[in-house]
């Protein structure tokens, strides 16, 4: 019996024709991309399970978030416990760093590559398991923090050659912030209430700054009018918005405000952001997060101050090749062995080693097919070079490399073969 996939997730093969971005050597490229650019600004790997108890992300993401009130794989287990599926990064993280004790350091700069699982309607660049590349900067309230997390994603963006990148930023404020702009909405909004979509007449009572997260055109236009949070900024919250924006000036890196950019979660408070590159259908955002300053107080850590992000892989790579941006596909043999009969295949397996053990690329023709095909392979492989190996070159002890770009032919005893290849490899690496 044929067992298909299951709808809203993928596999990843090594090369994907008909779906480029579903090849693995893509992804390869982008998480070697990752762990470099972190590297560079002091970010270390955190791995958290794929499953946590549901009750972490009620009390991070919040109840009326679409994460937690209509995407989350809840299950229970045999114990009785309700577990849930990661639907996002952050409270993972921010439960490792309490449960492990990481407050011992001052300062913890934390990056994740890691699937995350979300029930919605697959859409481009959207699917029930995505995979997100995430920091989280954990000790520090300066709006330096802000803008060094901002400045790595740009980075990243930048060193994939991602063209046409649009940053906005809002500041939601602190607690006092949002409560006064809460009650300015919700006059605003009460006369107004049988205009709005149902989901945002549901969240006036629970949680009315979600409304201004509504993709509904109707409560988009309503808002056009609303309060801006903005107006409502303490002393404290706009001087640390207005410094944000000076040295994210000073980096070159350019921003608009938004001023209903809300984000998804619950648990954002001052600076947050959005990153917009090329056009994902309605969808075109591909990364963004902010300041959470009171998440870690709320999985029983000390009340620490934190900024981070995620951005969506799929998302980038699609971004990526609808940019036409040239991308790494499989990396092709630098030598291709093939051998003609008994004798040469042992001989060439041997070599196969020894060519692997001083890190070049090589791989052997185990079809038996006729050489012509075996060619053929090798051509479809990309292989830099080709060695043949029968009778007559196991009784003179020696063999030919053939280039196949130029047809040039490279003639070396079996000595003199490996140090021959390791030449002609690093003459290649020169020339890029």
């Amino acid at each position: 019996m044929k067992v298909n996939i299951p709808p809203g997730v993928f596999d990843l093969i090594p090369f994907n024709e008909k779906e480029p971005w579903k090849s693995s050597s893509i992804w390869q490229f982008i998480e070697k991309t990752i762990r470099e650019v972190t590297s560079l600004y002091g970010y270390k790997e955190i791995r958290t399970p794929i499953f946590e108890r549901t009750e972490l992300f009620q009390r991070s993401s919040g109840d009326e978030s679409d994460i937690v009130s209509k995407e989350m794989y809840t299950f229970l287990d045999k114990g009785g416990r309700s577990l849930s599926l990661r639907p996002e990064g952050t409270a993972p993280v921010m439960r490792a760093f309490v449960e492990n004790r990481l407050d011992a350091s001052l300062h913890q700069k934390l990056y994740y590559i890691a699937p995350m699982f979300r029930y919605e309607r697959s859409q481009a660049g959207r699917y029930r398991q995505h995979h997100q590349f995430g920091v989280e900067a954990i000790g520090s309230g300066l709006p330096e923090q802000d803008v060094e997390v901002i400045d790595l994603l740009f980075t990243f963006y930048q060193k994939l050659g991602l063209k046409g990148l649009s940053l906005s930023i809002n500041s939601l404020g602190g607690q006092q912030t949002r409560q006064r702009f809460k009650k300015a909405l919700k006059e605003y909004l009460s006369p107004r209430q049988d205009q709005l979509s149902v989901e945002s007449q549901r969240r006036f009572a629970t949680n009315p700054l979600r409304i201004l997260d509504s993709k509904d055109l109707k409560d988009q236009e309503l808002l056009k009018l609303a309060p801006n949070i903005l107006n409502f900024l303490s002393p404290e919250d706009e001087n640390h918005f207005v410094a944000v924006q000076q040295l994210l000036t000073a980096l070159q890196i350019p921003y608009q405000v938004n001023s209903n950019l809300v984000r998804g979660l619950d648990y954002y408070n001052k600076t947050v952001f959005e990153v917009v590159a090329g056009q994902l259908g309605a969808q075109n955002s591909i990364g963004g997060g902010g300041r959470y300053d009171g998440l870690l107080s709320q999985v029983g850590g000390a009340a620490l101050p934190s900024f981070g992000f995620g951005t969506g892989l799929e998302r980038i790579i699609q971004t990526m090749l609808q940019q036409q941006i040239e991308l790494p596909l499989v990396s092709p043999p630098f030598v291709y062995l093939i051998a003609l009969d008994k004798a040469s295949q042992f001989f060439c397996f041997k070599l196969l080693h020894q060519l692997r053990l001083v890190n070049l690329p090589a791989q052997m023709d185990f079809s038996g097919k006729k050489i012509g095909k075996v060619m053929q392979t090798a051509d479809q492989m990309k292989a830099s070079f080709t060695l043949i190996c029968g009778s007559d070159e196991m009784e003179k002890k020696a063999v030919s490399l053939k280039e196949m770009q130029s047809g040039k032919i490279y003639t070396a005893t079996f000595a003199e073969i490996l140090p021959l290849t390791q030449k002609l490899y690093s003459q290649k690496a020169a020339e890029k």
